[in-house]
C-alpha cells in the first residue's frame, strides 16, 4: 500500500475565546475556512510494527510526538488493534506554528487516508469524532469547508461557502 493524501490548511476568519472550561481547554467560537495551501502525506506499509514519520522539515518529531503518528495510533485503537507497520512522509508546505492547522490537517489526512486505504467507509463525520481524541482542530480539518466551530473546536456547523477570494 502506498497512498497520498492532501492535508488542507485552514484560516480562522473570526476567533472568540469565551472563557476557560473545567477541563482546562478554552471555550471558543470561531469561523474556519479551508484554503488551497496543503501538505502532502504519503502513507505506506513497512515491515516493523508501529509508526515512523519523516518530513521535508528535519526538526519535526518522527515518533509519537508527531500529531500525524498520534492520529494513526488513535485510529487503530478505535479499531481495537495495534498499529501495523506504517510510514508517514509529510511534504510540508503549510508554515509550522502559524495557526493554519498544519499539524491538525496532517492528522486529519492520516485518518482519511487510512480509512480509504483500508476500505472501512467511515463517513467524514465518524472520522471527525475519532479526530476529537487527537486534537481540537482535527475534526474541522477532517471535514474542511466553511464552518462555525464551537466548544474547544469539536462542535461544527456548516456555513455557506465563501465566494472565491484572495487572503493576504
Amino acid at each position: 500500500m502506498t497512498h497520498t493524501e492532501p492535508a488542507w490548511a485552514k484560516i480562522n476568519l473570526t476567533l472568540d475565546i469565551l472563557g476557560k472550561r473545567p477541563d482546562g481547554y478554552h471555550e471558543m467560537k470561531m469561523v474556519m475556512q479551508s484554503i488551497d495551501l496543503c501538505d502532502d502525506l504519503e502513507l505506506s506499509e513497512r515491515e516493523a510494527p508501529g509508526t515512523a514519520v519523516s518530513s521535508t522539515l528535519p526538526y519535526l518529531p518522527r515518533d509519537g510526538g508527531n500529531i500525524a503518528a498520534k492520529a494513526a495510533e488513535v485510529f487503530f485503537a478505535h479499531l481495537g488493534r495495534p498499529v501495523p507497520g506504517l510510514d508517514i512522509h509529510i511534504r510540508k508546505q503549510i508554515p509550522v506554528c502559524a495557526g493554519m492547522g498544519g499539524g491538525s490537517s496532517d492528522a486529519a489526512a492520516v485518518l482519511r487516508g487510512l480509512n480509504r486505504e483500508l476500505g472501512l467507509n467511515y463517513s467524514l463525520q465518524e472520522l471527525a469524532r475519532i479526530g476529537e481524541q487527537v486534537g481540537s482542530d482535527v475534526p474541522y480539518c477532517v471535514l474542511g469547508g466553511t464552518a462555525l466551530a464551537e466548544g474547544r473546536g469539536e462542535v461544527l456547523t456548516d456555513l455557506p461557502p465563501l465566494p472565491p477570494c484572495l487572503v493576504v
